[in-house]
């Protein structure tokens, strides 16, 4: 159990997540490090599209962290540095979009299609019900017959 043990834990030990920070980007005041890292979580990486500029090597995701942090010494908000960042680069910089009227329809047409597909899978299934039930219904007299012949026996 030892031996098979061991060399699990050993490669569980190197899985750690990397980060694409690199030290001379580091801030020296920890709580504007902090700051940093939890905005450049939520910014994409405009060259990969699916990474985060904290996770990404690119170069263009390197100037994008070093450009959060300059904005947070110069003392810029967490708001400000998005709102900034969303006028020079568009919505799409956010890997989470915001609520707004452009993206109400990004936000709703999930839900709406959930309903509608809900909507109709239970019509599909009352209207399967209700013929399934006339049909039984509408025997006619020698049908009724033969049912209850089979029934007996």
């Amino acid at each position: 159990m030892r031996k098979i043990l061991f060399p699990f834990l050993l490669i569980l030990s190197f899985t750690v997540q990397a980060f694409a920070v690199n030290p001379d980007e580091v801030l020296d005041d920890p709580v504007l490090e902090q700051r940093a890292r939890e905005l450049s979580i939520g910014i994409r990486c405009l060259v990969c599209q699916n990474q985060s500029i904290d996770d990404s090597d690119a170069q263009l995701a390197r100037d994008l962290r070093i450009l959060v942090r300059e904005k947070l010494v110069e003392g810029l908000s967490d708001r400000q540095i998005l709102n900034f960042l969303v006028e020079r680069y568009g919505e799409f910089v956010l890997l989470k979009p915001r609520f707004t009227t452009q993206t109400i329809l990004l936000w709703l047409l999930p839900i709406l299609v959930l309903l509608i597909g809900a909507v109709l899978a239970v019509k599909t299934f009352n209207q399967s019900q209700h013929k399934s039930s006339r049909r039984a219904s509408h025997l006619s007299e020698d049908e009724k017959k033969k049912l209850s012949k089979i029934l007996e026996e």
